[in-house]
């Protein structure tokens, strides 16, 4: 039994209400302006204790089937938890990829147990390759929450114009990640002055933005829904902007880190800020925050790309890109974007819209409902040390780092 003492609810509603919830057995059991302590329950209270309904993170690797050398689906969980996630969904760039229902429904066995809900997202292909499409109808009767090929982004436009037409059947959506792989060839960061002036080769802007605008125009042709995910580029903004004024349905997100630094962060070749998509100009970053700010970036990705040290503890040309993001998003919030969102704003980009378009229930704040809840005290001081790392990769930039906005517990009501 747990009583959370005094916390500022968040849930979407406009009001932020100061009240006691006392929780039991995964159950909200009493919500009220005051409850008496409970002889043995778990008292929780902070400086300034909020709660909201529980976090979802879209497009983390697990790794798991194939590659739990670098994650797998309980310390994805445990990572997740601790960065104040009840639920994540899962990119299928596994071994097997996650293209048949019998993947999708290893994931969903797996993780019935785990202290978050891990929703499968199925691969648009076979084995992520991009040439034949994969039996999405039967994912999706499997569970399957979305169709991606993660990681891979979709170079045949053929094949996602199809993916778009097929999963109109079954009101299914479709993610795809812009990045068009011959134009980045060999490309170690963002191409612009800091690139030429590292000697390193660039992913020119126009590897992302081309993307967007073919996934746009197939959208258009074949209606259907997409997900653009993980844009970091102005002109990508300005892209998804009017499209959305255009009335087509799309959607798109950002990760955390785009949101919060530039390239110049890659000036003493430190690999963990090697990252797809890379790190961009500040005139990219303050376009990224706007576009977050006015609703054309629907909801943000912690981006969590595990790697083992083997993988990134190498001479910057050769490492890995990406980093493990799931314990730090809300604290870059926070301590980055205090200026840019309000809490009920990080609340709306790291629960609510990335729910919605997924089609997942939720959570409500209400007695008698089941307690998915994440608690977290917005104004918390706290360095991060190895400690706080669950993942089982520690490819991080931010060991030491002092943040603003802690999560004090999850609850994910099983």
């Amino acid at each position: 039994m747990q009583l959370l003492k005094n916390v500022r609810v968040y849930d979407g509603s406009g009001d932020h209400p100061k009240l006691d919830i006392l929780l039991q057995n995964g159950v909200i059991a009493l919500v009220a302006d005051h409850i008496p302590e409970p002889e043995g329950a778990e008292v929780i209270t902070s400086g300034h204790l909020c709660v909201s309904p529980g976090w979802l993170d879209v497009g983390v690797q697990t790794a798991d089937p194939g590659y739990e050398h670098r994650e797998d689906l309980s310390t994805a969980a445990a990572a997740a938890a601790a960065g104040g996630f009840t639920a994540i969904a899962c990119f299928p760039n596994t071994e097997p990829a996650l293209h048949t229902k019998s993947e999708i429904l290893y994931v969903k066995s797996k993780s019935t147990a785990l202290p978050v809900h891990c929703y499968p997202i199925g691969a648009i292909s076979y084995n992520v390759e991009g040439k034949d499409l994969a039996e999405l109808y039967d994912m999706h009767a499997a569970g399957a929450v979305a169709f991606s090929d993660g990681k891979k982004a979709v170079q045949d436009a053929g094949l996602l114009l199809r993916a778009l037409q097929y999963s109109r059947a079954f009101n299914g959506l479709i993610i795809n990640t812009p990045h068009h792989k011959t134009i980045a060839a060999g490309g170690q960061m963002h191409e612009g002055l800091m690139s030429t002036s590292l000697g390193l080769k660039g992913i020119p802007a126009l590897a992302e933005e081309i993307m967007v605008q073919r996934d746009l125009s197939l959208l258009e042709y074949a209606e259907g829904r997409l997900h653009i995910h993980l844009v970091s580029t102005a002109k990508s903004v300005s892209l998804i902007r009017a499209a959305k004024k255009a009335g087509l349905p799309v959607t798109c997100s950002v990760a955390i880190a785009n949101l919060c630094f530039t390239d110049e962060k890659l000036s003493d070749f430190d690999s963990n800020w090697k990252i797809l998509p890379p790190l961009r100009e500040n005139e990219d970053m303050h376009a990224l925050r706007e576009g977050l700010a006015d609703g054309t970036i629907d909801f943000i990705s912690s981006n969590h790309t595990p790697w083992h040290e083997e993988a990134k503890n190498l001479e910057f040309p050769y490492a890995e890109s990406g980093m493990i993001g799931l314990e730090t998003a809300f604290a870059l919030c926070r301590t980055y974007l205090d200026r840019t969102l309000s809490v009920q704003q990080i609340v709306e980009k790291l629960c609510l819209a990335p729910r919605r378009i997924l089609g997942l229930d939720i959570p409500k704040i209400a007695q008698g409902k089941r307690a998915e809840l994440t608690v977290f005290d917005p104004e918390a001081k706290w360095v991060m040390e190895t400690g706080h790392i669950r993942s089982k990769s520690r490819n991080t930039p931010f060991l030491g780092e002092t943040f603003t906005g802690k999560v004090i517990r999850t609850f994910s009501g099983k």
